[in-house]
């Protein structure tokens, strides 16, 4: 007898009280989330497609001048339009250094730091239009919030959300206050994902049934290192949750060829994660020489690699991939694949096929290549690449940011991108802890995905006329 999932759970009595829409009831439960798991919401007002009125000048507050942060000042000092006006981080040197490179090109921001809440001054600033946030993980929704709260728009570096507490939080404070919360998902704007976006979109691949991405990316020397991540962050976070912890660089660029939210929505997932072989052994490795590890001894580190598997509402399936410990080469998939075609990623080189036969030969490819390159590529692409950020996809992103504000457009990406993607975070560590059982991920749009229209305007239909100087 064929029965569906919905009515197993009636059949079951787990309707209402199982991962359905809760936490299942006896079942292990995360610390990082009370159950239940609310579904959907109220909806005041439909951020998709959402327009502020046009900055002619965007003005940026900047928190968390470290690697990533400073990173970003390198980039927006060759943005028409932006003036940095205000820096923040809890250390003074790194503040202060932020302040002197952008000085030097014109800027003259507002520093305040030197306490765990001078970033608040930066977001109640009357010389700030947006916040721009590169601070550790848990910081990035109280500071998305409180800058909202304070009339800026928000640009967080992901994830921005690790609980689901904290994304409903951002999906309110958005629809409440009309101001934009961008996650800073950088891949979206990688060369070989926007053209695969736009062969979707012009039915290269027919119709999509399958993606996958993933990130593979070593990071124990890094994890495992005094002075890489301030008071060794990321390695808490590996060392206290056990799921899908990064999950944004593989998914966003699939959910946006599938137009999740914008068409689909995802509809549940299972999530498995391995034991972990390494990181406890390194924690030994290191306090057998250093008695500073010795509190890193023991710990019930994350499984090595995890693997969670989501199904739409429309019936597709989508395989996300997170390890940052195994030796494997670097690599986030990006696999797309549908009834006419399939393309890929990684391993390098990147290759296509449009049918059993096989990879497209080179030539093929070029060929392809020149045909369904987006005009955001063929337009900023070659500076981007100049000014720099993982290959130029960081400027890209920056650059389109400050475009669409300037313009008064659409961000590429909205509040409910930035939940729903954070959600896999803490929804697959309550499939992990319950072996593997499906959890259903909430509608963040509260049923707009339905008619939303995609957002993501890679051939500049609207804008691109800020430049890069």
């Amino acid at each position: 007898m064929k029965t569906s999932r919905r009515d197993f759970i009636k059949l079951t009595g787990l309707a209402g009280a199982g991962l359905a829409g809760a936490g299942l009831a006896g079942c292990a439960r995360p610390a990082n989330d009370t159950p239940p798991f609310r579904m959907t919401h109220d909806q005041v007002f439909n951020m998709s497609g959402y327009a502020a009125s046009p900055l002619e000048t965007v003005r940026v507050g900047l928190i968390g001048v470290g690697s990533r942060g400073f990173g970003a000042l390198r980039r927006h000092v060759r943005i028409e339009g932006l003036q940095i006006t205000a820096l923040s981080d809890l250390d003074p040197a790194r503040a202060n250094r932020g302040r002197e490179f952008v000085r030097d090109h014109g800027h003259d921001p507002a520093v305040y730091s030197g306490s765990e809440d001078a970033w608040k001054q930066l977001c109640e600033s009357d010389n700030v239009d947006l916040v721009y946030i590169c601070t550790p993980w848990h910081l990035h929704t109280p500071n998305s919030v409180y800058a909202m709260e304070n009339g800026k728009h928000a640009a967080t570096e992901i994830p921005a959300a690790q609980t689901m507490d904290e994304c409903w939080q951002l999906v309110e404070t958005s629809e409440r206050t009309r101001k934009h919360c961008i996650m800073l998902e950088n891949v979206c704007y990688d060369f070989f994902e926007m053209m695969t976006l736009n062969m979707a979109r012009q039915g290269f691949f027919g119709e999509i049934i399958h993606g996958e991405g993933a990130y593979i990316h070593e990071l124990m020397g890094m994890n495992f290192s005094k002075t890489a991540y301030a008071n060794l962050w990321r390695l808490e976070e590996n060392s206290r949750r056990n799921g899908s912890l990064y999950p944004m660089h593989g998914l966003g660029s699939v959910a946006q060829i599938m137009d999740v939210n914008y068409g689909d929505k995802m509809d549940y997932l299972v999530s498995l994660s391995s034991h972990d072989f390494m990181m406890g052994r390194r924690a030994e490795e290191l306090a057998a020489e250093d008695d500073f590890w010795q509190e890193y001894v023991g710990r019930d580190y994350r499984g090595n690699i995890n693997t969670t598997l989501i199904k739409t509402s429309n019936g597709r399936s989508i395989m996300i991939q997170h390890d940052v410990t195994s030796p494997r080469p670097y690599t986030r998939i990006h696999l797309i694949s549908g009834t006419k075609g399939i393309a890929r990623k990684w391993p390098s080189p990147a290759r296509i096929a449009t049918s059993h036969r096989g990879w497209v030969s080179d030539e093929e490819f070029s060929e392809i290549q020149e045909k369904y390159t987006p005009e955001i590529t063929r337009r900023v692409g070659e500076m981007a690449r100049q000014v720099g950020g993982h290959g130029g996809m960081d400027t890209l992103m920056d650059w389109r940011l400050i475009d669409c504000l300037r313009n008064g457009l659409p961000l590429d990406m909205d509040v409910y991108d930035a939940a729903a993607w954070s959600s896999i975070i803490p929804l697959s560590e309550w499939s992990v802890a319950n072996r593997s059982m499906p959890v259903d991920i909430p509608d963040f749009t509260a049923g707009a995905w339905k008619t939303n229209k995609p957002l993501m305007d890679i051939n500049l239909e609207r804008g691109g006329n800020t430049r890069l100087i």
